[in-house]
């Protein structure tokens, strides 16, 4: 919440208690901007949120708050009466201003707040299997992820950033028979690929890495008594590749936890028996089940097959355990829509092994298609015709495919466009966002002999105001972004700001030599937006460029 806000709410809270002995609670007060300018700078709809308390007309409510308010709290200088009982308020010239020198003293910080309070929460996302490249679905995931750990980090939310290796399971026994026989084949030895291996260049590049290191030596081997070799030599390389295909991303991981040593742990056998303990099992069929129709599960669901083999849910399972055994308070997964019929079975697992339901969210993100040249990019990993995220970076580059990712909500299908992504004109959303913060380091870069200001009384132009009350927002929105885990907010706000900026700039002389006192604080504040666009912009990991 910012500060304006934070006043307005304290000065509605206080006047409730005076005049009419009710505690409100300022969770309970909502402050928003008015659409219309002439409604004043902001609004509240406190009095009919209060008609059921109170039995009485919203209006009769509004009109005695209005009487009873102490303006000089909230440097508000008029509240009116507006509709069925909105309060509109009308803040004092200047007062709006004074956030001027607040951000330039925070400077880089200019954004942050505190809540979060500290609450420990791991995050997972990405998560791709190491058998082959990462494609446009992990990509949307990984830049919708590492976006809101930025943003919760910014609010005040202790956060990791986790990525679970799926190296166990026969997918990677198909991977680690795959580049068997791209190695052998590399060495002359016509060894074919098995029926549902991958066929992706990805394997014979590793293939060839690995013949330059150790020759021909394992070609001479049979293939039976190798597999684990080109098992274990496979994860590593391909785990690599995903680390340095993300970090080309701008994203990174506070860790890496291996699904093999969840089982090597014995923390799946951990798992299994807290729940036994906790008498949310029972035996049917030679099979293990979990009530999960407690929790409100379809039906239950098994954990140990008859023949004595665990189903995937078992090891996830004991992998929320462990997490939560780490410490966390609040655990946050980010999976692929093919996951959603999989949330209602995790949450009940949860609960299950004793915790909250709340203490786990997942969130799903959904896939979004590639377009360029008015076509579809087809995704197949298999085949070896994969998008690849190297290929996205490649054709439109780092910014504008984590700019367009972020700026849609994670659970709602996209189109990317490509051609537009990499349009430079004000169409592309990114390309508008960069313009207008080149643009302000262009101004700045031209002040010469001006020097921003420290006092703001000449900021009053109806622009100038706007830009303000939008600056000011700007805590706010970081906090609800946290809050909800959805970046896309973030990148209204850097839309709306840099529209707000320019429409100043088109009216507005920053640098007038005639007038050096109002240039000297325009100039202030052109500081202050830039350093406000810059803040937002790393925070969903695009780079606030300063010359295009």
């Amino acid at each position: 919440m910012n500060q304006i806000e934070q006043n307005l709410k304290t000065m509605i809270q206080s006047t409730v208690k005076n005049v009419f002995d009710h505690d409100l609670s300022l969770d309970d007060i909502v402050i928003e901007l008015p659409k219309d300018k002439a409604h004043g700078d902001y609004a509240t709809n406190v009095a009919m949120r209060l008609t059921k308390v109170f039995k009485k007309n919203p209006k009769e409510i509004a009109s005695a708050l209005v009487s009873g308010f102490d303006h000089s709290m909230a440097d508000v200088e008029k509240a009116e009466i507006a509709g069925p009982g909105f309060i509109n308020f009308f803040i004092l010239k200047g007062s709006l201003a004074q956030l001027i020198g607040k951000i330039m003293d925070a400077g880089d910080d200019y954004g942050k707040t505190a809540s979060g309070n500290g609450l420990k929460v791991n995050v997972e996302y990405v998560s791709a299997n190491p058998t082959g490249d990462l494609h446009p679905g992990h990509a949307r995931g990984a830049a919708i992820g590492d976006s809101v750990t930025r943003i919760m980090k910014f609010a005040g939310y202790d956060v990791t950033r986790e990525f679970y290796v799926n190296d166990a399971g026969n997918q990677i026994n198909n991977m680690a028979l795959s580049l068997q026989a791209r190695y052998y084949q590399a060495c002359g030895v016509d060894l074919p690929l098995p029926q549902d291996g991958y066929f992706g260049k990805d394997l014979i590049d590793i293939a060839a890495t690995l013949k330059s290191e150790i020759g021909d030596i394992k070609s001479k081997e049979d293939p039976q008594d190798n597999v684990l070799f080109f098992k274990e030599y496979g994860l590593v390389a391909e785990l690599q590749k995903l680390k340095d295909d993300l970090k080309l991303f701008r994203v990174e991981f506070d860790v890496y936890t291996s699904e093999q040593s969840i089982y090597d742990r014995g923390l799946v056998e951990k798992a299994l028996q807290q729940l036994v303990d906790n008498g949310m099992t029972y035996v049917h069929e030679d099979a293990v089940w979990l009530k999960t129709t407690q929790f409100g599960d379809d039906k239950d669901r098994v954990l140990v097959r008859g023949n004595g083999l665990y189903t995937y849910l078992m090891p996830d399972i004991a992998y929320h355990l462990n997490k939560k055994d780490r410490g966390y308070k609040k655990l946050v997964d980010f999976l692929g829509a093919d996951h959603h019929g999989y949330i209602m079975r995790l949450k009940a697992a949860i609960q299950a092994l004793g915790y909250p339901a709340e203490d786990l969210d997942v969130d799903i993100i959904q896939m979004a298609r590639m377009i360029k040249d008015g076509e579809e990019f087809k995704m197949s990993k298999r085949t070896g015709k994969a998008v690849a995220l190297k290929d996205l970076i490649e054709t439109a580059g780092v910014d504008a495919i984590r700019y367009f990712f972020v700026s849609r909500a994670a659970d709602t299908h996209m189109d990317l466009d490509l051609d537009m992504a990499t349009k430079q004109s004000n169409e592309n959303p990114v390309y508008y966002a960069q313009y207008a913060h080149a643009r302000l380091c262009s101004i700045l870069r031209q002040q010469e002999k001006i020097v921003p200001a420290t006092h703001f009384e000449l900021i009053n132009h109806e622009k100038e105001v706007e830009l303000l009350k939008q600056l000011n927002e700007f805590p706010s929105v970081v906090a609800d972004s946290a809050n909800t885990r959805q970046p896309h907010k973030l990148c209204n706000y850097i839309q709306r700001l840099a529209q707000l900026f320019h429409s100043f700039y088109n009216d507005c002389y920053v640098l007038d030599m005639e007038k050096p006192e109002l240039s000297s604080q325009r100039l202030a504040l052109v500081k202050a937006v830039q350093i406000t666009l810059h803040n937002a912009l790393i925070l969903i990991g695009v780079e606030p460029v300063e010359r295009m």
